[in-house]
């Protein structure tokens, strides 16, 4: 195992993976209703381009990208616009949402659409087709793709790595997505080798998924310098900097980008959508999305349609059980919990984790005790322990100098306290509140 490329500290939390990690993935049925929040990613909301009252088929914009940093969102099924409305978003947050009533005896068939030759673009005109499809990663902070296809012109990207470590406890989307699909990861490969005009991919999958790892073996293209580098299990080995300084042997310099170093990650879900975007000509309007935990009857990996709500996705798979304690978006490490089952899915939501008693940390907060474990633990080299001090008396400025917009908030230092300090949540708050700050000096 220590022979495997890895990063220096990190955590080994229990994968929990066993629930869902052989389940293929199937369909849920369309529910009776869709929310549709127009902020479904990182950058501007997109723009109001319906009404209510209005129809909609699968894959018609509804909001358009407004701005560069942002990215139009899709009708995920065929029905009426019922109403724009604030709605629960799976932040904590309430933002603008359609509502879409779902056609009950609809068939649910997109309408023709025209499928982009990719061969035949340019580098430009394939990024917009992205652009237009509503790309983002699909690992979780949904950056639009388009953006990150665009670096500026004296940052000369070389290598593109793709993530198929999926190091999130219980989440086993990406997992099947490269054992089921793997063809399909490999052509969304190709297109976006094309679209960066470069030659050199690398696959990163830790070692707990020998059959994705053989899978993508077996379908690499002989005419491409696409490589599979299986990786120590080890959380977070799927953070950007964490893989590329397992696979290039390079450290992103502080505040810097991988473009910083000749590099571009994509989520290997991303990859996936990539090609089927390209093979089927329909937006990103559904995902794979891993429900599973012990506080759910029937863990399963669902094809969901974007912006349906927590409920219909549980009711899928059997309702909860009576010792469920807590439901998450996204893995336990950086998710974020749910208060509301209204809430609906969103371009990022790749997995549901619904928690049991016996599952969820929710232990009494005690003093630190300065036993350094979260220094051990922290995979950038921060000091969470002095930044953690900072955090509870609010001394923003001083933790900002201390490198905390560094810190990733993967939850590392979290788990390794003894006394159950939540670290990241403070850091999470500073963060914030650092940036309203910011904001507010640009605006005086």
């Amino acid at each position: 195992m220590r022979s495997l490329l890895s990063f220096r500290h990190g955590v080994h939390p229990p994968d929990h993976k066993q629930a869902t990690e052989h389940i293929p993935v199937r369909r849920m049925s369309f529910p009776d209703e869709v929310i549709l929040h127009l902020r479904q990613h990182t950058g501007k909301p997109a723009r109001l381009c319906v009404k209510p009252g209005d129809r909609v088929e699968r894959g018609d914009v509804v909001a358009q990208a407004d701005g560069f940093v942002s990215s139009p969102v899709h009708a995920t099924t065929t029905g009426t616009i019922v109403a724009l409305e604030l709605w629960p978003h799976p932040d904590g947050s309430r933002s603008q949402a359609l509502r879409i009533a779902v056609e009950r005896h609809s068939a649910q068939v997109p309408r023709p659409r025209l499928v982009p030759e990719w061969r035949t673009l340019s580098a430009k005109e394939l990024i917009a087709a992205i652009r237009d499809a509503g790309l983002v990663g699909l690992g979780g902070a949904a950056f639009p793709t388009h953006v990150k296809l665009s670096p500026p012109e004296d940052k000369k990207i070389d290598t593109l790595l793709i993530n198929g470590c999926e190091c999130e406890p219980y989440l086993t989307a990406d997992h099947r997505a490269m054992v089921e699909h793997p063809e399909k990861v490999q052509h969304g490969i190709r297109i976006l080798l094309h679209a960066l005009g470069i030659e050199r991919a690398m696959i990163g999958i830790e070692s707990n998924k020998p059959d994705a790892v053989e899978a993508l073996r077996a379908t690499l293209p002989d005419d491409l310098d696409v490589t599979v580098h299986p990786l120590r299990v080890k959380y977070p080995q799927g953070a950007e900097k964490m893989l590329i300084r397992a696979l290039i042997g390079c450290e992103v310099p502080s505040g810097g980008l991988p473009m910083d170093v000749g590099v571009l990650v994509q989520n290997i879900a991303s990859v996936e959508m990539i090609a089927t975007v390209f093979e089927s000509g329909l937006p990103l309007i559904e995902r794979t999305v891993s429900v599973t935990g012990g506080g759910v009857r029937r863990p399963a990996n669902l094809t969901v349609p974007i912006g349906t709500k927590l409920r219909d996705v549980l009711d899928a798979c059997g309702g909860l059980t009576e010792d469920v304690e807590e439901i998450v978006f996204g893995g336990p490490m950086m998710g974020m919990a749910q208060a509301d089952l209204n809430v609906p899915t969103v371009k990022g939501t790749g997995g549901i984790v619904v928690l049991s008693k016996g599952e969820s940390r929710q232990g009494e907060t005690h003093p630190c005790i300065r036993c350094g474990h979260c220094l051990d633990a922290c995979p950038i080299f921060l000091n969470p322990q002095n930044l953690g001090a900072l955090a509870l008396a609010r001394r923003w400025d001083e933790m900002e100098a201390q490198n905390l917009m560094d810190c990733m908030l993967c939850g590392c230092c979290s788990y390794a306290c003894p006394s159950s300090i939540p670290l990241s949540q403070l850091f999470a708050l500073a963060k914030t509140s650092l940036r309203k700050s910011s904001i507010k000096g640009k605006a005086a």
